[in-house]
């Protein structure tokens, strides 16, 4: 454990938190985030997770725009469920980022758990779009993903890591509950009475 883990930690949390309740203040925080674990995943031989950090530097950025501008006419993005069509493209774009990864990966010199390490970055990589496009199935995506990130960073011994994966799966469990909560409304205030 070291002060950097502990702070990008704290961070990171906080940046989800705000996620929850689409604060558009997540974004800044979370690219404060990524650079922080970009650094620490490398000096751990995470590479797979290090390189997604620069990949979340670039869906932050665009998460930013697209939840200030991406809705009809340029406005504010609302909460929305992804389509058939979204998942597809999801699941072909996820799958074969999971491979290439752990194809380049399980081959760099202290890699550390390249079929999981892969998985979860493509995996995240998916959910992290979703993020952006405020599509509430991203929510889902984390909670799988995160229990997958306790597990390996326990085994990877980095328990201070693991417990702040823990928090994300406890928030992507509430972010989940709030933006059902969103979509329902915004389906009831789109119903005619």
């Amino acid at each position: 454990m070291s002060c950097l883990e502990l702070v990008a930690a704290t961070i990171g949390l906080i940046s989800v938190f705000l996620a929850i309740p689409e604060s558009v203040w997540n974004w800044p925080t979370g690219i404060v985030n990524v650079a922080m674990y970009a650094f620490l995943f490398v000096k751990q031989g995470y590479y797979a997770n290090a390189g997604l950090q620069i990949v979340y530097l670039v869906l932050s950025i665009y998460g930013w725009y697209e939840w200030l501008h991406g809705g009809r006419a340029r406005s504010e993005l609302h909460v929305s469920r992804a389509s058939r069509r979204a998942w597809m493209v999801s699941i072909a774009v996820g799958v074969a980022t999971w491979v290439l990864l752990f194809t380049v990966t399980r081959r760099l010199p202290g890699d550390a758990f390249s079929y999981t390490d892969a998985a979860t970055v493509a995996a995240s990589l998916v959910a992290e779009w979703m993020l952006a496009k405020k599509l509430i199935d991203n929510w889902a995506l984390w909670i799988v993903v995160d229990a997958v990130y306790v597990a390996m960073f326990i085994a990877g011994r980095n328990y201070l890591t693991a417990v702040n994966y823990i928090g994300y799966f406890v928030l992507a469990v509430m972010g989940y509950v709030a933006w059902r909560r969103v979509l329902a409304a915004q389906t009831q205030t789109a119903t005619p009475a």
